[in-house]
């Protein structure tokens, strides 16, 4: 019974370290990561690509109300899974810090500075009691100078830097099916053929348009931009990835995550 209080001390306490050195609460909210519909990103010579299942819950939903892309500056896009209010705190979050890049030293924030201070935010909330931790894993990735970057925020606060990368559910079979066929010298619509196809992966190999999410910043123009459904319809149908047939309504377990 000790053993089961002092267990339960370690797992309510945010700011505890148990004996062999874990945060229960930070390893939660990566469980709540692993329940978000998957978030794909990669990183090419030409650009970036962000690529995200949008799940509706219902044909009465709006889809556009579903937002699991988001823009973050001129040139950098951000992806989420996992809660979408904690998103939707840090995508605000890197919009302010983005202006406030600008606003004080005149330029446009770096990928990897606005990432930094994102999870200095973050970490943040895995040392103070009273508070938890942020249950959403993000994609960031931008151009700076000319130079693709691509980065992920981890729930604890830790900074990554990816040439391909997925978060969210069915994480592990995605970044296999990436590690194999991932090309450095890949272009950036070989990068969006890509991700779809890592996504279709796990969705038996069929995707359509309005279940599913595409952005890209390309280093030409340093704009971020995302694909319209046309656009994304004629790549899947390049890759034989298009579901003609009749779409279903997919199950959720949860209504607060995406």
């Amino acid at each position: 019974m000790q053993g089961q209080n002092q267990q339960q001390a370690y797992d309510r306490g945010i700011t505890i370290f148990s004996p062999d050195g874990r945060l229960y609460q930070v390893e939660y909210a990566r469980e709540a990561v692993k329940r978000g519909t998957a978030s794909i990103g990669v990183r090419t010579s030409d650009g970036v690509v962000l690529a995200v299942d949008k799940r509706i819950r219902s044909p009465l939903m709006e889809r556009s109300s579903v937002e699991k892309i988001h823009k973050a500056d001129d040139h950098i896009g951000i992806a989420s899974a996992g809660h979408v209010a904690d998103a939707r705190q840090l995508i605000d979050f890197a919009r302010r810090q983005a202006q406030v890049n600008q606003l004080r030293y005149g330029e446009p924030v770096g990928v990897e500075t606005l990432t930094k201070e994102i999870t200095d935010y973050i970490q943040q909330y895995t040392q103070v009691g009273g508070a938890r931790p942020f249950g959403v894993a993000l994609i960031i990735g931008g151009i700076v100078n000319g130079e693709p970057r691509l980065f992920e925020t981890d729930p604890s606060g830790t900074p990554y830097e990816w040439k391909a990368l997925a978060v969210g559910a069915d994480r592990g079979d995605i970044r296999d099916y990436l590690e194999e066929h991932y090309d450095e010298g890949m272009d950036l619509d070989d990068g969006v053929d890509l991700a779809l196809a890592a996504l279709a992966s796990v969705n038996e190999d069929r995707l359509t348009p309005e279940g599913i999410g595409v952005a890209t910043v390309d280093v030409e123009t340093e704009t971020f931009g995302q694909l319209t459904d046309e656009e994304k319809e004629t790549h899947l149908a390049e890759a034989d990835l298009l579901d003609t047939g009749d779409d279903e309504d997919a199950d959720e377990e949860d209504t607060e995550e995406e």
